[in-house]
């Protein structure tokens, strides 16, 4: 394979190069027994996500706020400090050690304050200092626009939707086309815009807002790079949206969109069928050089009780399947975290390539998703947050147990909390570790 042309190889040809290159990094490992750590760990998902049989159930959690809350540190101070928050996830890795590396999702406030970015709300900036960021909902889009967005989505992000999102992309929606570059007289006419008092303002936001990304990476990204030295892969290379979600999450709203999906319907489709190849772009970067062959999408508006099992066959699943297929096709490995409840969608979703996706259920019934989807892909999740919270270590052993027993028989899961989890009963936690550890082994 490594004398061929990265186009001319076949899907399961650039899996087994991506998976390798996970397997393999190009680091140094802080001892023997930590690179046998690692190998072990990303052999023991790789084999789950491919249904195959590893030595134990792998077990990865996603935390939010928890680490840094049990160390002292506010949302506002893991979005401030990076230094310290570092430090933190450095600490929690070492003593909860997990097949997949637990890391924050917490990016610079300063960046974000710098940018003007309206359309979330963080700690310290419109929350609490102990708040987790939160979207802030409404029609960042408006109805009249959608031609502008299925004739040109780049143009329309750029000159409509970024400058109202992000102040400091204002003057973005005075520029004029950018095919004014293809003939000499028209050049001047787009670049002139450049020079104005509020294009210069929002430039010098923007590259502001690039030295603290700069610094903030610069302080999180040697934990990283410490973390895999110490023998914990990480989990995922990406990132993307399904096409509906794109539409309905960021732009529309979910007023907008329930009420487009009966006005408008055509349109919806038109929008949903255009972002087919951003949603692909999203995933695989500019270069399609992923740190990990695993690209996470979160899944929102086609939950159950969202839209119907008739609606979510018309609007969500064809263009979010598209765009599964295109990634799985070079190579990567999608993992979609379906929140919410998917027990009326398990058989149609089970339309592609066998052991070549994960989904990662919040509230879904594990054992129809074991019987359905689970014969095709690989199970993840489903441990509740009222759990971890309100429960006793002895529930959690026994529900622990119990998806062990039916999601993990032959191979094909992944322990994981069904959401997101801020806080929580750290006897819980150990309790869960500890079951995985131990009851999880074939």
């Amino acid at each position: 394979m490594a004398d061929k042309p990265w186009k001319d190889l076949t899907p399961d040809e650039k899996l087994a190069c991506r998976l390798d290159r996970w397997r393999n990094p190009d680091i140094p490992f802080v001892d023997a027994e930590a690179e046998a750590d690692y190998r072990a760990r990303v052999d023991r998902l790789a084999a789950a996500i491919q249904l195959q049989q590893p030595d134990r159930v792998p077990i990865r959690l996603m935390l939010g706020l928890w680490p840094a809350k049990r160390a002292g540190l506010t949302a506002l101070d893991a979005m401030t400090d990076p230094v310290r928050s570092g430090e933190v996830w450095l600490a929690f890795n070492q003593e909860f050690p997990l097949d997949g590396m637990t890391i924050s999702t917490m990016t610079s406030s300063p960046m974000l304050e710098t940018l003007e970015y309206r359309s979330y709300a963080w700690a310290g900036h419109g929350l609490a200092p102990e708040a987790m960021y939160q979207y802030v909902e409404r029609e960042w889009m408006y109805p009249e626009e959608y031609d502008h967005l299925i004739a040109d989505p780049t143009d329309y992000m750029l000159s409509v939707y970024a400058p109202r999102t992000v102040g400091a992309f204002s003057a973005f929606s005075n520029l004029r086309s950018v095919f004014s570059f293809i003939e000499l007289p028209f050049v001047e006419g787009y670049t002139a815009e450049w020079g104005t008092p509020a294009f210069l303002e929002g430039l010098e936001k923007i590259t502001a807002a690039a030295r603290r990304t700069i610094e903030w990476n610069n302080a999180i990204g040697p934990v990283i790079g410490r973390l895999m030295a110490m023998g914990f892969p990480g989990g995922a290379g990406g990132m993307s949206k399904a096409p509906f979600d794109i539409l309905a999450d960021t732009l529309r709203g979910t007023k907008g969109i329930m009420l487009d999906m009966y006005r408008c319907p055509e349109k919806v489709l038109a929008a949903c069928e255009r972002l087919v190849p951003a949603a692909v772009d999203m995933a695989l970067g500019r270069t399609g050089e992923l740190p990990v062959p695993i690209v996470i999408f979160p899944l929102h508006k086609g939950a159950d009780g969202f839209m119907s099992d008739e609606q979510f066959k018309i609007f969500y699943w064809p263009t979010l399947r598209e765009v599964l297929l295109r990634v799985i096709d070079e190579g990567v490995i999608p993992h979609l975290f379906a929140e919410g409840r998917y027990n009326t969608r398990l058989e149609e979703i089970m339309d592609l390539p066998k052991g070549r996706t994960v989904w990662h259920f919040d509230q879904t019934d594990m054992a129809r998703a074991k019987e359905t989807i689970g014969t095709v892909a690989c199970l993840e999740g489903n441990i509740p947050l009222s759990l971890m919270h309100a429960g006793t270590p002895e529930q959690m052993v026994a529900y622990a147990r119990g998806l062990i027993d039916v999601a993990g028989e032959g191979g094909g899961y992944i322990v994981n909390l069904g959401a997101s989890a801020d806080d929580g009963k750290e006897e819980n936690l150990k309790a869960l570790i500890e079951t995985v550890m131990s009851y999880g082994v074939y």
